[in-house]
């Protein structure tokens, strides 16, 4: 384990600090963070609970709210989604929090439920029903499907259908279990169990209790007078139970299984009755799995999110010396150290001592530092999803982000480290959640490797599922080459390839049969054959063989696509400039001059925005030719369509003839190349932590790009400062100092703006696609007004 970066608040006067208030934080599947502290009032000496949420890219742009609850908070759980957020107080009240216009710095409390003056103890959403479990022991199986397999688990409450009820479940500190349910419309309902006509059933199973080992041991039996810890060892397992009882000075953590067993029958039953099959009578008993010797006192625990499937040699796994991330827990203890131990032998696997915590060379400078004070220590600490980070709180609010390795500990070979990394990326890429904390991992030496590996592991899946994953892919693949210098050309590709999927997705959508009882095959479908089929460099042979008649629109639709329509125009003729430079990677296109596929779907838009030109000749791309009787489509659809052939087949790309490289090296002295507005750098941490050096960080101020490893690369692709800004989106010029209120999405940076301008439907849908999150799949963040 090793410090990533560490985010603290600007110094405060001590007598707004409460170092002795129990903190919380929760850590989401789209990697947002929030977490609790409390400042004192000093004029009215009262308290104010603070909630934070922060994106781990960003931890600097944190949103800081008051919270409103008039007592200290004591839980914070996030949604299966990772979009909403419940926190509960020692006074009974739960608030709802969700996005404010899907912006990850903009949050709004909407519902709540109250128990009035009951402490929550305990708080969790409703399961939805959906779990995906990761087969460590299958890791090397080519099928996702034997790698990730869906659990069979039922939803906590469901609708009609078998849709699952959206709500959350709250123990208090007197053991009243309280169920909200939310309605479609953002209203909830509070369900309380009540007899009506003597109709009311409630059935109930009484489960055995247990008393942790150090309580009846003779010898410890007053040593450890309360339980500080109790948790689930997973989110969704409630079989197994990690318990921490602890003193002043120590503690002592157990792990216990549920499980069923088989009663013994006394013979003379036997002989009476005997017990054939699964007739044996069961019962449910607790076991102790493991349990540690006394240990310093432990201040906070950890838990892992992934639900590995273990098979029935859980403890030989423990005892494995390849560890794999999820296997292990953390647990922060009052001298400033944190230990990774197998969650269920609770075996030592890492060991992190922070600033204020001594590693164990002498023993007296220990005793003497546990009698000088308090010190540091993390009081709330998570794991993220897939347990490669732990964030964790310390008792100044400070956050730290810590790298978790993924042999957790141990040392593997290069490739078995990748196999982990890898195989933690597929799953993201299943599962749609967010993977920031894997490239915590990622150097640039592994870049390349594993780009090609995560492209061969997708390649071996059903044509449904690659279609499914598609972007998902992309956008991966474009996180990962932002790491390496050598490959950053490549990111600007893998973005234009998300936007051209956008945008033919779009364009195709708006086609409509021209008959009600049409074939099987949608107007693009039938689109995409024919241009596979007819191999023809002349536009207008190609557009005959098409109904023309399925791709009439109304004119203002087609005039408000013309910004989409301009950059396909001028993509392809960047793109068909830039082949004689071919030999060059370092230059963005690069790549797309041997993808047969995104090129043929430049040609099939082509085709339909020729045929779009006949009815309303101003939606046509404009180009500044030297000609005023040249035909620019026609000339860029014959140059695309003999590159197009020359790699079509992806086991049989052929190198273009010299006939080709001539022509597109005429194409400057014919037609104006524009500049193309490549992504923006993104202002993220990511990749200033690739020397492992630990970068410091406060709130609410953006750090500088010095010691950017690879801003230097991009400088070709970006705009210089007080040249005008783009709308990446809406491929709309917002000038040098934009007047409208922007959002950038928290991975790629892709900037757009808040409020939509347009009126047309067909745009709206076009934008409604990004509502929620970016083309790569991120979340967007509010951008200051003048933003540079």
């Amino acid at each position: 384990m090793d410090l990533a970066y560490v985010c603290e608040w600007e110094r405060r006067p001590k007598s707004n600090h409460c170092p002795s208030i129990p903190l919380v934080c929760a850590w989401s599947c789209r990697n947002l963070i929030a977490f609790t502290t409390d400042l004192r009032n000093e004029e009215e000496k009262d308290l104010t609970h603070m909630v934070h949420i922060i994106d781990t890219e960003h931890p600097w742009d944190v949103y800081s709210v008051n919270s409103g609850h008039a007592e200290v908070i004591t839980c914070l759980e996030w949604d299966q989604s990772g979009s909403r957020l419940l926190s509960a107080d020692a006074d009974g009240h739960i608030k709802c929090w969700s996005m404010t216009d899907h912006l990850a710095n903009s949050w709004e409390n909407t519902v709540g439920s109250t128990v009035e003056g009951d402490p929550v103890v305990a708080l969790s959403w409703l399961h939805n029903g959906v779990k995906l479990a990761l087969h460590v022991e299958k890791s090397g199986a080519s099928n996702f499907g034997e790698k990730f397999s869906r659990v069979k688990f039922s939803p906590s409450l469901t609708l009609f259908g078998g849709k699952p009820m959206e709500g959350w479940i709250a123990v208090t500190i007197s053991g009243l279990v309280t169920v909200s349910l939310l309605k479609p419309n953002g209203q909830f309902y509070k369900v309380c169990v009540s007899v009506v006509n003597e109709k009311c059933k409630i059935d109930t199973e009484i489960l055995p209790s247990l008393f942790m080992r150090c309580t009846t041991d003779p010898a410890r039996k007053d040593k450890y007078p309360a339980i500080t810890h109790l948790k689930f060892l997973a989110r969704d397992m409630s079989e197994q139970v990690l318990l921490c009882a602890s003193n002043q000075n120590s503690s002592i953590v157990e792990c216990w299984s549920l499980r069923k067993e088989g009663l013994p029958v006394n013979n003379i039953f036997q002989q009476i009755s005997p017990v054939v099959g699964d007739k044996q009578p069961m019962i449910l008993k607790w076991r102790i799995l493991s349990a540690t010797n006394d240990l310093d006192r432990v201040s906070a625990v950890a838990l892992p999110k992934l639900p590995i499937s273990l098979t029935n040699t859980d403890l030989k796994v423990a005892n494995d010396t390849k560890f794999f991330p999820g296997l292990g827990l953390a647990l922060a203890f009052h001298d400033g150290s944190v230990h990774i131990v197998h969650r269920l032998s609770l075996q030592m696997m890492a060991v992190f001592y922070g600033s204020s915590s001594q590693r164990p060379v002498d023993e007296q400078t220990i005793k003497r530092q546990r009698t000088a004070g308090p010190l540091v220590h993390f009081k709330a600490m998570q794991l993220s999803w897939t347990s490669l980070a732990l964030a964790g709180i310390d008792s100044h609010g400070k956050l730290s982000m810590l790298r978790i390795s993924p042999s957790m500990g141990h040392v593997l070979d290069m490739n078995t480290s990748l196999r982990h990394l890898l195989f933690l990326l597929e799953y993201c890429m299943v599962t749609g959640y967010d993977w920031w904390d894997i490239l915590l991992h990622v150097q640039p030496n592994m870049v390349q490797n594993l780009v090609e590996k995560l492209h061969e592991e997708y390649m071996r899946q059903s044509a449904a599922l690659q279609q499914v994953l598609s972007t998902r892919i992309v956008a991966m693949k474009a996180s990962l080459c932002k790491l390496s210098s050598s490959t950053i050309a490549r990111v600007c590709d893998y973005h234009a390839k998300l936007f051209l999927i956008a945008i033919s997705c779009t364009l195709k959508s708006l086609l409509r049969p021209h008959f009600l009882n049409t074939p099987d095959k949608s107007p693009g479908d039938r689109l995409t054959e024919i241009c596979s089929k007819i191999t023809d460099i002349d536009i207008d042979k190609v557009m005959i063989n098409l109904k023309t008649e399925e791709f009439v629109l109304e004119m203002t639709t087609l005039q408000s696509l013309q910004q989409l329509i301009q950059w396909v125009g001028d993509f392809v003729l960047y793109l068909l400039a830039s082949l004689p430079n071919q030999g060059s990677p370092v230059r963005p296109g690069h790549s797309f001059l041997r993808d047969g596929a995104s090129l043929g779907m430049f040609r099939e838009l082509m085709v339909v925005i020729r045929i779009w030109g006949l009815l309303k000749p101003s939606c046509l791309p404009v180009y500044t030719a030297t000609s005023d009787t040249q035909d620019s489509m026609s000339l860029l659809f014959r140059l695309l369509t003999k590159l197009w052939l020359c790699c079509r087949e992806e086991n049989h790309i052929t190198e273009p003839d010299d006939t080709l490289i001539d022509e597109c090296c005429l194409l400057p002295s014919q037609l104006l190349i524009p500049n193309i507005d490549w992504l923006p750098i993104n202002d993220g941490i990511i990749s200033k932590l690739q020397n492992k050096q630990l970068v410091r960080l406060q709130f609410g101020k953006a750090p500088g790009l010095v010691g950017h490893t690879v801003s230097s690369q991009f400088d070709a692709f970006v705009r210089a400062p007080g040249q005008p800004k783009i709308d990446h989106l809406r491929r709309l010029h917002l000038g040098a100092y934009p007047t409208e209120e922007c959002k950038s999405c928290t991975r790629c940076g892709c900037v757009t703006m808040l409020k939509s301008p347009n009126k047309v439907t067909a745009v709206k849908q076009w934008e409604q696609r990004w509502i929620k999150n970016c083309l790569c799949g991120g979340l967007w963040r509010r951008m200051p007004l003048s933003y540079s």
